[in-house]
């Protein structure tokens, strides 16, 4: 696409700027000195750049970010996986259904993202503003959660679950936490690629500061990465180190009725991590001060003229009809194996073998969005999801009438992760061109809408 892309800016200096109007804006930076060369003028090349390859300072922001998406995926993990399953043995499937409502501020996380982009403290930064007292507070609602979690789910399943609203409404607001953060977060490395006196006018901040113009894609890279390793950890490896099974099979001589690790304990660990990450943000990572300010409404009324732009309403009509060809894929494979007599045992290993090469693939996904126009990318992976579908109806249809062999199960994981490499390559290619064509001014707003 055009990089000269139609995007609306809040300033009218900064829309026709005088030469004088972009003198004073550089020298309000905090980060303005004439002591150094001008930087050269922002621009996105094609070019393939592994993580070695970028700057020291890139390197170690793009682990801030995998870092900061890690946090979130570990409560969306507990949330959405492993809490519904520790749950069957207390609630019915309809109560377990009203549990579910607590993964929904994710969804609806559009409509309070002009928020975050508005209301800020210049004393820390626009990001770290919203950055820290969320992380805070979820640390410590999980240390909370974990002291009373065991009680909390006997009186969630009590008196045919009447406190399951309750149980619900503890878990809505540490997602709702989590979602707000993934505003806050999205908006601290996200640019667009405007014209050439735009990129030098640009608001200060991280929108800048983590992750240079031309290695921008690694951002998406870093959102597969951290919120799959997250997610992974709080679903199928504290699952299985829940299983008294597990446990007494490969860590115990003495069998006993309780896992390595409980639900209790891991929300307590974790409760104390976000607050170590958080302390250690709040002192080590520097914001540079800025007093652009959007007011709340005005960045409301931004949003809705993004919808009305013409190439924005292109892209969500593309993202409204994708899935469509493999939707049944991703919801009705895995089921139909099982029903099929595949145990759920050979799932797990398959899952487990899928992680690495998710995370690995995330990776050169970011790569290739980087020496390829991120859509060209999506496009092939999206032809390569759409065989990965028809392998997978091939992969149930010739299941094995004696039963799950060795040459059937290691096909299962062949499609698994075909089909994990062109889904990860789609979602890493199209938040890469989300991240191209955002406005920083309103980052997560912007990064929200298009990603809802």
């Amino acid at each position: 696409m055009d990089s000269h892309l139609e995007l609306r800016r809040k300033h009218p200096s900064l829309d026709s700027p005088t030469s004088a109007s972009q003198t004073a804006h550089l020298m309000s930076r905090e980060d303005f000195s004439l002591d150094e060369k001008p930087p050269i003028t922002p621009t996105s090349p094609h070019t393939d750049t592994s993580f070695f390859d970028l700057p020291r300072q890139d390197r170690r922001n793009f682990l801030l970010l995998v870092l900061l998406y890690f946090l979130q995926g570990i409560p969306m993990g507990l949330a959405t996986g492993s809490v519904p399953f520790l749950l069957k043995s207390h609630l019915s499937y309809g109560q377990i259904g009203v549990f579910s409502l607590a993964s929904y501020p994710y969804s609806l996380k559009l409509l309070w993202s002009p928020i975050v982009d508005a209301v800020w403290s210049p004393t820390l930064g626009r990001r770290k503003s919203w950055i820290l007292p969320i992380q805070t507070c979820s640390g410590l609602g999980m240390i909370y959660l974990g002291s009373r979690i065991k009680d909390m789910m006997l009186s969630a399943g009590a008196n045919d679950g009447s406190g399951v609203w309750s149980f619900t409404g503890w878990w809505f607001f540490l997602v709702f936490l989590c979602a707000t953060q993934d505003i806050a977060v999205d908006g601290t490395h996200y640019c667009c690629l405007v014209t050439e006196y735009e990129s030098l006018n640009r608001s200060s901040g991280w929108a800048l500061t983590l992750l240079s113009l031309p290695n921008i894609s690694y951002a998406s890279t870093a959102q597969t990465v951290g919120l799959t390793a997250g997610h992974f950890l709080s679903y199928t490896v504290f699952l299985a180190f829940n299983s008294p099974e597990f446990a007494n099979r490969w860590f115990r001589s003495t069998p006993s009725n309780v896992g390595v690790m409980t639900l209790s304990g891991y929300l307590t660990f974790a409760g104390w991590a976000y607050l170590i990450v958080t302390f250690g943000l709040a002192m080590l990572k520097r914001e540079e001060k800025t007093k652009e300010k959007d007011s709340v409404m005005e960045v409301y009324r931004s949003m809705i003229g993004i919808l009305k732009l013409k190439n924005v309403q292109s892209i969500i009509i593309v993202h409204l009809i994708a899935k469509i060809g493999f939707q049944a894929n991703d919801g009705v494979t895995n089921l139909k194996l099982l029903d099929k007599g595949f145990s759920q045992e050979d799932l797990a290993l398959t899952v487990l073998i899928d992680f690495p090469f998710e995370i690995s693939l995330g990776y050169y996904a970011g790569r290739w969005s980087t020496a390829y126009p991120a859509m060209h990318v999506w496009c092939w992976a999206f032809v390569g999801r759409l065989i990965a579908a028809i392998i997978a109806q091939g992969v149930v249809m010739i299941f094995p009438k004696e039963g799950v062999t060795t040459w059937y199960l290691l096909t299962v994981i062949a499609s698994h992760i075909f089909s994990t490499f062109t889904n990860t390559v789609m979602f890493v290619a199209i938040s890469a061109f989300h991240a191209k064509i955002s406005d920083p001014l309103i980052g997560g707003t912007y990064m929200t809408l298009l990603a809802t």
